[in-house]
C-alpha cells in the first residue's frame, strides 16, 4: 500500500493534471466535479455537502503516476499510488459520490487504508484515540514515512496506558503530552517533552531545560511516565 508533485507540460502537473483527468473521464462516460484547487501539480476535489475531499498529486519521481488520497472532515483516511488515470477518475467519483471506503477501494484497487480508517467510519473514534490513530499511521505516508525516529518514539509512548489515554501532541517532533482536547500548551500540557533527534538521542526537556538523554525511545518515554503526577486520568 502506497499511502507524497512534479513539473512539466506532458507530466500531468499544474493545469495539465487536471485536463488529463478530464480527457479519461471523458473516455469513461463520468462526469467530475470541477476541481476546488488546480496548482503546480495538485487538484483537489470537493464534495461540500458530505465534507469530503480528494486531493490528487502527480508524482515526483515517477511521470505520469498519480497520487490519490481520501479526506473526510479534514481527516485523511485513506490514500494510494496509481499511474492509470481512469482508476484516479474512478476514486474521485466514488468517494465525492458518497462510497465508503471498501466501496471506493473496490472502485479503485489503488487506494489503501488501515483497519482504524475503517473502523472510524463506522462508528467514530474518540479524539484522543483517533489522534493516536492518525500519528501511529505516520509510517505509511509521505512525508512522516522519511522519519523512523519519531515513529519509533511514538510507538514507545503509544505501549504505555498512562500516555495513550491523554493526547499526543507534536511540534517540530518534540512529542508532549495533553489532559485536555484540544491541546494548549501552557494549561493543559503534563510531564515533560521528548526530543527525538537531540545530537543523536532521545531527549527529555522541561521546556528549554534538558532533563536527560536516552539511546532508546522506550527508556525516555519510561522516565516521562515516572515523573507523572499520581492519579491523571483520561483526557477530557
Amino acid at each position: 500500500m502506497s499511502f507524497g508533485a512534479g513539473s512539466g507540460e506532458n507530466d500531468g502537473s499544474g493545469v495539465a493534471l487536471g485536463e488529463r483527468l478530464l480527457r479519461a473521464a471523458e473516455g469513461l462516460g463520468v462526469v467530475l466535479p470541477e476541481p476546488e484547487e488546480q496548482w503546480s501539480g495538485i487538484a483537489v476535489y470537493v464534495d461540500a455537502g458530505l465534507d469530503r475531499r480528494v486531493r490528487v498529486r502527480a508524482a515526483d519521481e515517477q511521470r505520469g503516476t498519480f497520487w490519490v488520497y481520501l479526506q473526510s472532515k479534514g481527516l485523511r483516511l485513506a490514500g494510494g499510488r496509481t499511474a492509470d488515470p481512469a482508476e484516479v477518475v474512478r476514486a474521485v467519483r466514488a468517494w465525492t459520490g458518497g462510497a465508503g471506503l471498501a466501496e471506493t477501494r473496490d472502485q479503485a484497487p489503488c487506494v489503501g487504508f488501515r483497519p482504524w480508517a475503517l473502523a472510524h467510519e463506522r462508528e467514530p473514534l474518540g479524539a484522543v484515540e483517533l489522534e493516536w490513530c492518525c500519528r501511529l499511521d505516520g509510517i505509511h505516508m509521505p512525508p512522516m514515512n522519511r522519519f523512523p525516529r519519531v515513529h519509533a518514539l511514538l510507538a514507545a509512548a503509544y505501549a504505555q496506558p498512562v500516555l495513550r489515554q491523554l493526547m499526543p501532541v507534536t511540534s517540530h517532533f518534540n512529542l508532549w503530552f495533553s489532559t485536555g482536547t484540544p491541546a494548549r500548551w501552557d494549561t493543559t500540557r503534563v510531564g515533560s517533552m521528548i526530543w527525538p533527534h537531540d545530537e543523536g538521542f532521545y531527549g527529555v526537556r522541561n521546556r528549554s531545560e534538558s532533563l536527560a538523554r536516552f539511546e532508546t525511545p522506550e527508556e525516555a518515554v519510561a522516565f516521562v511516565v515516572a515523573a507523572l503526577p499520581e492519579g491523571i486520568g483520561p483526557a477530557l
